[in-house]
């Protein structure tokens, strides 16, 4: 009884605010809802708890069109051809906003109708271009705007719990002029790619495919620390990746950046004691540290993370004495219903590069080591986050994500393959490519092991359900299609899809600084940073020249930069979703992409 009167209650609120709103009687344009986005079921292991809580904070993020995209897209692939005229000259802030901005017509209709549900001008946050904008509204509020009722879900794995609902509405008039509103669908679980260095026992790691030649093969390796094979720290990256003895010739132009979520915060002290063991020059130095929707930084030692640390550690001290900047974005689940006042979204990605992309500087290079499986993100949603990342590639930026830490799918070591499924109602199993290291506009980093270097089983690779393959890629993934039969893995994966990883680096012994001692973790959350580094360092070169640094790597890696890489021809194969996976390989492959950096010859080509 006490749950229907609960019900009645919510439904007189909702006809009470209907009739306090102008605009929203018969005849009104807004009335006439048609559904925009809907899921076919749940997504496995999320399951109902409650209704959310009328009164509870979301902050809904609309996304308008952007008409002119494809010019913009046509400008970043200009810019990032070593070969046409127009290499680098990358757009500014501005001319990024007018090609991405949407018309007036969807200014106006979307205009309208917030105006119509009671909302200020000062209290709409919009993008620079204004092709998103964000209200912040109860739940009540959101479920009268969407045709729709939310929910608390929780994640039976994990605990994780979300304020979500499966399919939301939109008044016909409106469908052409907005692309997508989250939270709505979307029930990622946003995380880290990190895993230390207890790996699993053999029986769970594939097979070696190649035995790597012997150091007596290649002189630079023979020269290596041989504790590198044990434990991997700044000056090995620096022999292994050959930039020993380079000295910045303009860090003071230069910068590179790393990403934080869930409250991963950088501590300070570790950093120092990192830097006193392996990059003593730089121990009095530390980072700029920005915060983002609330992100925090604690300096409590109890709050130090694995993943912050590592990114910031290896990053910038691979190039000191290259300004480094670090932000903590805020937004982190679980939702406590009790505190019905809290906000959760769970929307990192979309909050952090909405807020660089207001910046008139931003650093060059920027490092992200977390993803999600693509499926958990809506397409529309997801295609609107990287055409995001798009905007800072035409700006003359490097952007860099972790290809993900289980290998073809969302979980090497689960037998059971529960996490192979489709969630599009037909529950299959499926690779499952990580997002938005399948985006193509950033470079993704997949992982290798030992010195010589080979492929590491756990290295996240495949293709993209959402995205194609896109044209700079076109000739190295069709010659790997050649080395493998027409029928390996049939319908796992999309073969004319965009392929990851580009490139690799180091993945597993980083001797990483936390609470004051050091540990070993790996992982190509360690990966991407290590890449990243030797790309500011790439950077530095150019801007000592009077060049504009590198941006958007992918095209002129694929074109010219993969023979200053070192090809990975063997080791693990990425196991997942009751299969082995795939194979490293000579030339481009779906586990180390083009393979690592070579420093010197990368500066031969592309400086």
């Amino acid at each position: 009884m006490l749950a229907a009167y609960r019900k009645l209650f919510s439904l007189l609120l909702l006809v009470g605010y209907a009739w306090a709103i102008p605009g929203l009687g018969n005849g009104s344009p807004f009335g006439d809802f048609e559904v925009k986005e809907a899921l076919s079921q749940p997504p496995a292991g999320w399951k109902t708890v409650s209704e959310a809580p009328a009164d509870h904070l979301i902050s809904l993020r609309i996304g308008l069109p952007q008409p002119n995209f494809e010019a913009l897209e046509q400008h970043l692939f200009e810019v990032s051809n070593p070969d046409h005229e127009r290499y680098g000259q990358h757009l500014s802030k501005e001319q990024v906003e007018e090609l991405v901005k949407p018309s007036s017509a969807s200014l106006d209709a979307v205009n309208e109708w917030l105006e119509a549900h009671g909302f200020a001008e000062v209290e709409l946050d919009r993008s620079p271009a204004k092709d998103w904008v964000s209200i912040k509204v109860p739940v009540k509020v959101a479920e009268k705007m969407l045709g729709t009722k939310y929910n608390i879900w929780k994640h039976d794995e994990s605990g994780d719990t979300l304020v979500r609902t499966t399919s939301y509405s939109l008044p016909k008039s409106l469908h052409a002029h907005i692309d997508v509103i989250q939270p709505t669908t979307m029930f990622s679980r946003f995380n880290p790619l990190a895993t230390t260095l207890h790996l699993p026992d053999a029986p769970l790691r594939a097979a070696i495919t190649y035995k790597a030649p012997s150091r007596a093969s290649d002189a630079r390796l023979a020269s290596i620390d041989p504790a590198c094979s044990a434990s991997i720290t700044v000056n090995c990256l620096k022999q292994l990746y050959n930039t020993v003895g380079y000295v910045p010739k303009a860090p003071k132009k230069n910068s590179i950046g790393v990403t934080g979520y869930l409250e991963q915060f950088a501590n300070e002290n570790d950093l120092k004691a990192f830097y006193a063991e392996q990059v003593p020059e730089a121990v009095n130095s530390t980072f700029k540290f920005i915060s983002v929707n609330g992100g925090e930084n604690s300096q409590d030692p109890f709050s130090a993370g694995f993943e912050a640390n590592l990114d910031v550690q290896f990053a910038f001290g691979l190039t000191y004495p290259t300004p480094g900047t670090f932000w903590s974005t805020g937004g982190r689940p679980p939702f406590k219903p009790d505190l019905i006042v809290t906000e959760n979204t769970n929307e990192p990605y979309a909050e952090w590069v909405d807020f660089v992309l207001k910046q008139k500087d931003v650093p060059y290079v920027i490092s992200t080591s977390y993803g999600e499986p693509e499926q958990s993100v809506p397409e529309a949603y997801a295609r609107r986050v990287c055409n995001s990342f798009a905007q800072l590639g035409a700006r003359g930026i490097s952007i860099l994500f972790s290809s993900g830490d289980g290998g073809v799918g969302d979980g090497w070591d689960d037998p059971t393959q529960t996490k192979c499924k489709t969630n599009d109602g037909r529950n299959v199993t499926r690779f499952m490519p990580t997002f938005p290291a399948t985006c193509p506009y950033v470079t993704a980093v997949g992982g290798t092991t030992d010195i010589p270097e080979i492929s590491v089983y756990f290295s996240g690779g495949g293709f993209s359900d959402y995205w194609p393959r896109p044209a700079y890629q076109a000739r190295h993934v069709s010659d790997w299609f050649k080395t493998i039969p027409k029928v390996l893995y049939k319908d796992l994966y999309n073969p004319a899809g965009r392929g990851f990883p580009d490139v690799a680096a180091q993945g597993t012994r980083f001797r990483v600084f936390w609470r004051g001692e050091g540990f070993g973790i790996g992982g190509t959350s360690a990966s991407a940073p290590a890449f990243a580094g030797i790309v500011a360092l790439l950077n530095d070169a150019r801007l000592g020249r009077g060049k504009r640094p590198l941006g958007f790597l992918n095209p002129v890696l694929y074109q010219k930069g993969y023979a200053g890489l070192n090809d990975i021809t063997g080791g693990h194969m990425n196991p997942g979703c009751g299969t082995t996976g795939f194979n490293s390989t000579e030339g481009w492959d779906p586990i180390t992409g083009l393979g690592t950096p070579d420093f010197v010859k990368l500066k031969a080509i592309l400086t």
